[in-house]
């Protein structure tokens, strides 16, 4: 069985590096994993996969691929035919609907038409994660069928923290809290959680899950974690709220931040203070820029995406649907965003 990887258009190019091509396949983790590497391991748990195909212009893709699975057979592919083939228009939106229309919550059987002649062929920005069916009634022993591969893609940054909570939800069924982490008796840890090694919780915190919180990160007191999912090496300093957020690892939260909604890169630095909004004052669905459009979020909670590298200084406020792009500073008392036409 081949597993397909192709070339896709998302708009969450502010968590990449400026002058980088990147994928969030690569730049992106889940649960410790990138993205990509967590795929192939659901598929291949699934389906016998011995070769993987990646677009040319993701060699270090292929080089990931290549060093987490050994025993499969990587080749590189020009994905210009392809998409030639699927769109006859080049337009970003027009792109965006079509893969909308081909991935967006299938269900895959192992007959079904998704797997042609021995292929599944998906875009690169893709979650595959498992569907399990239950069956029978209150009292009665619960039978469950072999449970399918379920396909979902994000576009957007709201499609993506939207199957994030969803990925918390069905991944984390109970707390599995790692020897190595240390846990002041004081804090609360109400589950499901799963907490890595070397993390550090200090005094009178609360951890409320879905959540999980990567290798090597540290809570300080007096902090409320809900339903998020801190990659490694995050730093929450003291008395900080962190709730339905992403963050990519090895930020770093000052005192007193409140970061809402919000999908937040790597090595981010936020002072004092500081925090996301995430609902207008009228309540209405926020809009979010997308190449000089202002574009129906869809929900009337959304935080921030803010890119890698970023500093953000003491008492700002990031306002709902903006977006920070990768290695901005944002000065001390800032409302980020307070110009921008969409309230």
């Amino acid at each position: 069985m081949q597993l397909v990887f192709h070339d896709s258009v998302h708009h969450i190019q502010s968590l990449v590096s400026r002058g980088q091509r990147d994928c969030p396949a690569s730049s992106l983790k889940i649960f410790g994993q990138p993205l990509i590497v967590r795929n192939i391991r659901v598929a291949s748990s699934f389906l016998d996969i011995d070769k993987v195909m990646i677009p040319e212009s993701f060699s270090h893709i292929s080089k990931l691929v290549q060093d987490n699975f050994p025993s499969i057979d990587v080749e590189e592919f020009s994905d210009y035919c392809y998409l030639n083939k699927n769109l006859n228009t080049k337009t970003s939106d027009d792109y965006c609907q079509w893969l909308q229309s081909m991935t967006t919550s299938r269900l895959i059987k192992k007959d079904v038409s998704y797997i042609n002649e021995g292929r599944l062929e998906i875009p690169l920005n893709t979650f595959i994660d498992y569907h399990y069916t239950r069956r029978g009634k209150v009292g009665q022993d619960t039978i469950s069928p072999p449970p399918h591969l379920i396909i979902d893609t994000f576009i957007y940054p709201w499609d993506f923290l939207r199957i994030i909570q969803k990925v918390l939800c069905d991944n984390i069924r109970e707390t599995v809290i790692s020897p190595n982490a240390s846990i002041a008796k004081s804090s609360i840890i109400e589950g499901p959680c799963i907490i890595e090694d070397n993390v550090t919780i200090d005094d009178f915190c609360k951890i409320k899950g879905p959540t999980y919180i990567g290798n090597g990160s540290f809570i300080g007191m007096g902090s409320l974690i809900r339903n998020c999912m801190l990659g490694e090496k995050t730093n929450i300093g003291f008395n900080c709220e962190i709730a339905k957020s992403y963050f990519a690892g090895c930020d770093k939260m000052a005192h007193q931040n409140v970061i809402l909604d919000s999908i937040i890169g790597e090595d981010v630095w936020f002072g004092g203070y500081s925090g996301t909004a995430n609902v207008l004052l009228n309540k209405q669905n926020i809009r979010y820029e997308v190449d000089g459009k202002l574009l129906d979020t869809g929900t009337n909670h959304f935080g921030a995406v803010v890119g890698n590298n970023c500093a953000v200084g003491a008492a700002v406020i990031i306002l709902p649907g903006r977006q920070v792009p990768s290695y901005s500073l944002i000065q001390a008392g800032t409302i980020f965003g307070k110009s921008k036409k969409s309230e």
